[in-house]
């Protein structure tokens, strides 16, 4: 008999459960979150404020020519030219988008749905190549077709990877023989 006694003195109910605390530690977790949020927030507009000097970047003309090559994809974003993680936010350069590339001899006209369009005048292309990443965005080699071009006094290197990578060859081969049909004119006078 005493030994029933003990077992159903040894019983107790469970704890209850502390809501108070619960909902204190979810409050901590979302303000510390929200405070991470605030600090990258602040972070690029202070690269955005020291970016400040770029110019504003050229329209497009209202006559560009026919076009050379068209091609829709992603713009991942522009950095300083060589350094591909040196990205550049002012201008609206740094905000990832849809993109509609066109290539006329007049230069290269960037649509981008819900972001700033920019033109780059054939006079300012640099280079065209191949790359596996270029700032936040990394893809396998050859993956993403970036282009060089000069702004203000700066050299920059913008990022697009075509709905249809095979494209990106094309536009390569494309805008290199432009620049360097370009150079030589240029050369010439």
């Amino acid at each position: 008999m005493t030994s029933l006694y003990l077992l159903a003195a040894e019983k107790k109910s469970a704890e209850v459960t502390d809501w108070a605390a619960r909902i204190g530690w979810l409050v901590g977790l979302a303000l510390f979150i929200a405070l991470i949020y605030w600090l990258m927030r602040e972070g690029w507009k202070w690269r955005a404020t020291l970016q400040g000097d770029l110019p504003e970047l050229p329209a497009s003309p209202a006559e560009p020519g026919a076009p050379r090559l068209t091609m829709s994809g992603r713009y991942h974003g522009s950095t300083t030219a060589g350094q591909w993680l040196d990205r550049i936010v002012a201008q609206g350069l740094g905000t990832r988008s849809r993109v509609e590339l066109t290539l006329t001899d007049a230069g290269l006209d960037v649509v981008r749905p819900g972001a700033r369009d920019f033109f780059v005048p054939a006079a300012q292309l640099r280079e065209a190549r191949l790359d596996k990443g270029i700032a936040g965005k990394v893809l396998t080699e050859g993956g993403l077709l970036v282009v060089t071009w000069a702004h203000g006094d700066r050299l920059i290197d913008s990022g697009f990877r075509s709905d249809h990578a095979a494209e990106h060859n094309d536009w390569v081969d494309t805008l290199n023989q432009m620049i360097d049909k370009i150079d030589e004119t240029e050369g010439a006078r």
